[in-house]
């Protein structure tokens, strides 16, 4: 097995949750700012001060490049893909609205849908897929309504692996008056996203997966038109004489002090992404899971779960065997194997309700820029004996 990008003696198949390992450049940066850099960004004059605001400019810039998105200042760093999302649902949904969402979406969508349902009295409407995790356009149109103000769609299934039509969603939402929010947590840095050109007005996405960054990194972009309520208040280094929170962008949305050595290597994952393309590294993850599932499918008792082999889908591949707990081959694969996959619910038990998985869960292996076809064989053959010692 390779060792390199600093690899140990384990097959990583859980990208879908987080990216390892990661870029050199990455691990550089983080080490250089700690080093040189890591004074409070846009809280001072003084050059550590400086540099480190220029780190957080430069990040933002190598965002907007990858999402072409016109104005840097319209992305407000968050922990995470479920902060992003936090903060654009709760600071867009009022009383009274009607917001659509997809059978597929994670909790990090479904719970603060369901909290303002329960809180302020939205209403919801979950507009199913298939078995496999398509979703038709057409059934999304016919949930609008007079009342609708929000589409929330994750632009791929994290169990299924599914790939939403964003383009298809942003156009009619476009033509019905009504904003479109993605989940791009499985597809920033994986998928090709222009979000001019799919109508998104609103996109939340995680630096620590595709994006080759270190947990606690990622993001929220803001069409420029839409105003948002802060999540958070408190300082952000500008207005500070003001009572409220200040308008400007991006710190009406970035309250406290920010993860400088975080962004530093998120910076530079994106730069890796923009530089290998994520058309290339797409490519190669769908070859990964085409051979694992080409392998899979044969297997007697062994269920795969969404699209069919040869249909688009991001980097993972889920399954499940009759006779074996879900949570048993996955501690069966860690502790024999040396295989890290998830194992469980994955946190979207719509998704499950879909693929009927509900009662189960199921297994998911992950692919990542870095996995290798020596590392899939091992996963299929692992699989492969696993259950034939259970017959």
């Amino acid at each position: 097995m390779q060792k390199e990008h600093g690899r140990q003696d384990v097959i990583y198949l859980d990208h879908a949750a987080t990216s390892w390992p990661k870029p050199q450049q990455v691990l550089d940066a983080m080490y250089e700012c700690m080093q040189h850099d890591a004074a409070n960004p846009g809280r001072g004059s003084h050059a550590m001060a400086v540099r480190a605001s220029r780190i957080l400019f430069d990040t933002r810039k190598a965002l907007a490049k990858l999402f072409r998105i016109n104005n840097p200042n319209d992305i407000s760093f968050a922990l995470n893909t479920t902060g992003a999302l936090n903060q654009a649902i709760k600071g867009f949904v009022k009383p009274g609205d009607h917001v659509i969402a997809t059978s597929v979406e994670h909790n990090s969508v479904r719970r603060p849908l369901e909290y303002l349902r329960r809180t302020i009295g939205i209403h919801i409407t979950y507009v199913e897929s298939d078995e496999m995790g398509h979703l038709d356009p057409k059934k999304v149109e016919e949930a609008i309504n007079s009342s609708t103000t929000l589409i929330v769609a994750t632009h791929s299934s994290n169990l299924l692996g599914s790939i939403i039509p964003i383009a298809d969603l942003g156009e009619l939402a476009r033509k019905h008056g009504v904003k479109l929010l993605v989940d791009a947590a499985q597809t920033a840095g994986a998928l090709d996203i222009d979000v001019g050109a799919m109508g998104v007005d609103m996109l939340a996405f995680p630096g620590h997966k595709g994006l080759l960054g270190p947990q606690g990194t990622g993001g929220l972009y803001i069409h420029p038109e839409l105003e948002l309520e802060p999540l958070i208040h408190g300082g952000t280094g500008s207005q500070s004489e003001a009572v409220e929170q200040p308008v400007v962008r991006p710190d009406r949305y970035e309250s406290g002090t920010q993860n400088t050595p975080g962004l530093a290597g998120l910076k530079a994952g994106v730069n890796y992404i923009l530089q290998e393309g994520a058309a290339r590294i797409h490519d190669r993850e769908w070859q990964l899971t085409q051979y694992i599932m080409e392998q899979l499918l044969p297997v007697d008792g062994l269920r795969l779960l969404g699209p069919a082999l040869g249909k688009p889908r991001t980097g993972i591949v889920s399954f499940v065997v009759d006779g074996i707990d879900p949570s048993e081959m996955g501690f069966i694969l860690d502790r024999h194997y040396k295989i890290a996959v998830r194992t469980g619910f994955h946190c979207t038990p719509l998704s499950h309700m879909q693929a009927g998985t509900e009662g189960t869960g199921a297994v998911r292996a992950s692919v990542g820029c870095f996995t290798t076809e020596d590392e899939a064989r091992s996963l299929v053959e692992a699989v492969k004996e696993v259950i034939q010692q259970y017959r």
